[in-house]
């Protein structure tokens, strides 16, 4: 049933036969007589009177209660989406606003003043000629329409007046700590006009378009960025081939771009989301989806089904904040708005699989997760008359789930391997075996759930006695687990390990990191610092034994599907194991440390994996950083390309022994500086590869080929990945080396090995090997 309440049983009347003639009269017990009767079957010659009308008036009952408290549910959501999207079409003014200025245009019509200079004086002629008003309310009809269209004039102009000033990206610019006349005023202006309490999305409307640079401008900082990776011949040859597309086939690609950029919200983000994530035919696991940790050194409750309990109901918490529109949009250096567009495909969303393009499936409300455990799929409802599961009896439910004894059916145990693998063959499998009865059905379930749960067999997380070994199981299990117990389709999979350890696995195409990490860092604050735990560790409140069990899904999975599965499952696992994935604690210093030496540690870690990577490999290669658009409506990503001329050259001063300290101080400040220009330039739509990706993009479409864009191969990851490159983006298209490196507070979780550690305990010092 839709809000998870018990299943319908038969209502039983009062004690059945009291004297022993009547007993002997009818051998069939009450419970079988009612059951028989259901059935319409003369199995039990007697039933007693009103039986069936008693069951059947309760059944009623149970199903109207059934009916009714989805129908409410959905309804209120219904509301509060109209209401909310009424709130956000009116922003940065508010709905007391309307009144103020009625009220204002009225007093001024009242007091003899004209402020319409005429115009309501019109009005009230046109409702002359429309039928019959008295004078005093064709004044105030007049007076009312009036004061509605100024009130929408001022909207509109706020809006324009807020977009313009945030179209201005000057203060990013700046010389950090200083801050000069015009963006003290430019952000005091913006202030003003966003004062307004907003909610998620009040800020969209506002937002700019992202610019779409001038085609010279992108060659030239594409030929700056692979000046330092080519030899003196191959720039020449390079440099002839930017020129060319510069000056001929450039600016009629470029005509097609600023078109798509006047009708589009974002001439970048449909293509990106399609031809990089959609159109991959490549497994998502480990190439694309990203995972997030639990806290290292903390665990609030060892107890599994409780910490489910308690984060599972910290995300549907989470889940309503977002229905609400709750959750408050994020504001650099609390006046610059980012894009929220990402949130909208947060929860009830999976990527559907297709023989040449996936699609993002996304629905408006789900009322159920699916909990995976020791191969079976069980279907749970997160309500109970009309209202949320209690983390203790989310707790309860998982409990259950964790004492089925039953064993999975045929096919089952290692389904969930067809979203590990390539998509083709998953999208032919789910139309031959997935399209009807009750694969359809359970498929269903597993899609159109609000987010996908597995209750992990195995024990993860942080050991003080065994660090790096226990870090990289923990990581790699959170990266692909067993290849067939994470659900790679859905838009994240929560994970619970044995000893209450937690984590997710993330499908990229629908949101970037950022979001995930919003979402995640919420989670865990909710589950440790607001729900807790009793002092025996099970979540707090009591249990409700009148909760419906989990329900098993059903499957009928045929010998061929099932060898479809083995084969996806044997691809997953050389691909799990080609991983090499090394992870450690760094705690010898953190961001903090950085920021008093007045250097970015973005950028310091940077120059740490160029570093690193030099000692390593003994080269330079084209290197990826993904920077944020989000100061742009519906921007993603863009590419920095931090291997630059001046990291080269601190780089190349660090492995020289005759170069002094201060040498190569003055040069990592020159790559430090670089890095960071390059940096603010991607953020503000000034990057080269989503230009050059577009580009690409338009040439295809108009069956033109260019030996520049041919040569650049503007999609992400190509370039890294073909010349042995560098990446430092959490998620990538196959082939692409990965080599991570955060910091986080004060600890640096790093997958670059020994080398990346040493570079860091160096750029930390004295800038001396």
């Amino acid at each position: 049933m839709g809000c998870g309440r018990p299943r319908l049983q038969p209502a039983l009347p009062g004690p059945a036969g009291s004297s022993s003639a009547g007993a002997a009269a009818a051998p069939c017990s009450t419970d079988s007589a009612i059951a028989e009767a259901d059935r319409g079957s003369p199995g039990c010659g007697r039933q007693l009177p009103g039986a069936a009308d008693a069951m059947d008036l309760h059944r009623s009952q149970e199903v109207l209660q059934e009916i009714r408290l989805p129908a409410l549910h959905s309804w209120k959501k219904r509301i509060m989406r109209f209401k909310n999207g009424i709130i956000t079409s009116m922003y940065p003014a508010g709905p007391s606003s309307w009144l103020i200025v009625v009220v204002g245009v009225m007093s001024s019509t009242y007091g003899k003043m004209d402020p319409s200079l005429g115009i309501i004086a019109r009005i009230s002629e046109t409702l002359d000629m429309m039928g019959r008003m008295s004078s005093q309310t064709k004044t105030v009809v007049s007076g009312v329409l009036f004061g509605t269209g100024l009130w929408v004039a001022l909207i509109i102009t706020m809006r324009c007046s807020l977009k313009v000033l945030l179209s201005y990206h000057g203060w990013m610019f700046a010389e950090h700590g200083k801050m000069g006349r015009a963006t003290r005023i430019w952000m005091a202006m913006v202030k003003i006009l966003s004062c307004r309490k907003p909610t998620l999305y009040s800020f969209q409307t506002c937002l700019p378009r992202l610019p779409v640079p001038a085609v010279k401008d992108t060659v030239h900082r594409y030929l700056e960025s692979v000046r330092p990776l080519m030899k003196e011949q191959d720039f020449k040859r390079m440099t002839a081939l930017a020129q060319d597309f510069a000056v001929n086939l450039g600016p009629k690609l470029q005509w097609y771009l600023k078109l798509k950029s006047w009708w589009a919200t974002n001439y970048v983000t449909d293509w990106w989301e399609e031809y990089v994530y959609l159109r991959g035919r490549g497994p998502l696991m480990v190439n694309s989806n990203y995972f997030s940790m639990d806290l290292l050194y903390l665990t609030p409750s060892h107890i599994q089904a409780a910490r489910a309990g308690n984060t599972i109901h910290a995300i549907l918490l989470y889940r309503r904040e977002l229905d609400q529109e709750k959750i408050k949009p994020i504001l650099l250096g609390a006046t610059v708005p980012l894009c929220s567009a990402q949130w909208e495909r947060m929860f009830n969303t999976s990527r559907i699989p297709g023989e040449e393009a996936d699609t993002l499936q996304h629905i408006q409300d789900s009322r159920h997760i699916v909990v995976y455990h020791r191969g079976r799929y069980f279907k749970v409802w997160l309500y109970h008359d009309g209202r949320l599961l209690r983390p203790r009896e989310m707790e309860q439910q998982m409990q259950r789930i964790l004492d089925d004894p039953s064993e999975p059916q045929a096919g089952e145990e290692k389904l969930a391997a067809l979203t590990a693998a390539d998509r083709v063959p998953w999208a032919r499998c789910r139309k031959a075996y997935f399209g009807r009865g009750k694969n359809k059905q359970s498929l269903d379930a597993i899609e159109r759930a609000a987010f996908f749960v597995t209750l992990d067999d195995t024990e993860q997380g942080y050991r003080k006695e065994d660090p790096e070994t226990s870090m990289d199981s923990y990581a790699k299990s959170l990266l692909h687990g067993r290849c067939f117990d994470r659900w790679f389709d859905k838009s994240f999979t929560f994970i619970i390990f044995k000893n209450g350890k937690i984590g997710i696995n993330a499908e990229h195409s629908w949101a970037d990191g950022p979001i995930v990490i919003h979402f995640w860092e919420k989670i865990v604050a909710t589950d440790c610092f607001q729900l807790g735990y009793t002092e025996d560790g099970h979540c707090k409140g009591d249990t409700n034994p009148g909760i419906a069990y989990p329900t098993r899904l059903q499957w009928d999975i045929p010998e061929e599907c099932q060898e479809v599965i083995e084969t996806s499952l044997s691809s997953a696992a050389l691909l799990a194991h080609d991983v090499d994935l090394h992870s450690f604690p760094f705690d010898s210093f953190g961001k903090g440390l950085i920021k008093k030496c007045r250097t970015s540690p973005d950028a310091f870690v940077q120059l740490v994996l160029q570093l690193a990577h030099y000692r390593d490999m003994g080269k330079f290669c084209l290197t990826y950083e993904a920077s944020m658009t989000r100061l742009f409506r519906e921007g993603r990503t863009e590419t920095v390309r931090s291997c630059t001329t001046e990291s080269c050259n601190f780089v190349l001063a660090m492995v020289d022994p005759t170069q002094t300290v201060e040498q190569r101080l003055r040069l990592f400040r020159l790559a430090s500086e670089k890095h960071q220009h390059l940096y603010r330039l991607a953020m503000t739509g000034a990057g080269i590869d989503r230009h050059l990706f577009c580009l690409y993009v338009v040439s295809k479409y108009l069956a033109v080929e260019s030996p520049f864009l041919k040569e650049v191969r503007p999609l992400p990851g190509a370039a890294p990945s073909s010349t042995g490159g560098l990446s430092t983006s959490a998620g990538l298209p196959p082939g692409a080396w990965k080599r991570v490196c955060g910091l986080r507070g004060g600890t640096c979780v790093c997958s670059a090995g020994a080398a990346c550690r040493q570079s860091l305990e160096v750029c930390a010092g004295r800038l001396s090997p």
